[in-house]
């Protein structure tokens, strides 16, 4: 496969996981120039230089290739070595408007008519839409700490830079979202949500309120989610599942308000 250089605008990325072939890893993904979605995998994050570390709705450059064992049609390799940020995080006064116009017009109807086009074409697998109504965010315990294959992996050795200083840190709860979407034969949906930022939000807050975590978390991403803020799901299917969705990111801007006619 031919090696080809993109700009991506990224609006997605999902906590680390082990990888036995990268240390580990996390679903990293956005929109191109063009405007067409991209998922860049692997993307052993942490691993990669400060000058080359991005944030969310910040655009970089790097050099990619089709990936030949993943058939998603939008998942690319990319060159570790060439990735470098290329601008600022857009900002999110006014209501987001300039990470708006690049991530509206992608917006799908509802997580089923995202389900139908993939069935029926292969494609999208990755996706973006607003949910009719969020019913309430769960957090079930899981596992409180790696395996100890996963352990291993996390302590491999790489032939070209060292581990991170910090070991990467297993949340032992599992954070998903119960909802309903637009299209008239929805039945309700309960996805798992892998946002970085809600691991890293339970990881400060666990810190600073210890046993009390929960109260903060469950006000920012259940009630502020329903109740605040326009909220919106980025969604991706799952490499080794394909008909499995998740929720691999959370975009809540304010809602805009319309001028009163009196």
């Amino acid at each position: 496969m031919a090696w080809e250089t993109k700009r991506v605008l990224i609006t997605i990325r999902t906590y680390p996981v082990p990888s036995f072939k990268s240390l580990e890893t996390s679903c990293t993904g956005g929109i191109t120039q063009d405007g067409k979605w991209i998922r860049l995998f692997p993307m052993p994050y942490r691993r990669l230089r400060r000058e080359q570390q991005f944030s969310k709705y910040q655009w970089i450059e790097a050099r990619v290739q089709k990936a030949q064992n993943d058939a998603r049609p939008e998942s690319f390799n990319p060159d570790r070595e060439s990735i470098r940020p290329v601008s600022g995080v857009l900002p999110s006064d006014n209501q987001w408007a300039e990470r708006k116009k690049w991530v509206f017009p992608l917006k799908a109807a509802s997580l089923c008519a995202l389900q139908k086009a993939r069935n029926a074409n292969g494609f999208p697998t990755l996706g973006f839409f607003k949910p009719l109504e969020i019913g309430r965010l769960k957090i079930e315990p899981d596992e409180e700490d790696w395996t100890p294959a996963q352990r291993q992996a996390l302590t491999q050795a790489d032939l070209f830079d060292a581990a991170p200083r910090e070991e990467l840190e297993k949340i032992p709860f599992k954070f998903s979202y119960e909802f309903s979407c637009a299209d008239p034969g929805c039945g309700g949906h309960d996805l798992s949500c892998t946002d970085w930022e809600m691991s890293e939000s339970y990881r400060k807050w666990r810190q600073e309120y210890g046993d009390g975590w929960e109260a903060p978390f469950r006000q920012k991403y259940e009630r502020e989610m329903i109740q605040r803020f326009d909220t919106h799901f980025y969604v991706g299917t799952v490499h080794q599942h394909p008909d499995a969705w998740i929720i691999v990111g959370l975009f809540y801007p304010l809602p805009v308000r319309q001028p009163s006619l009196f």
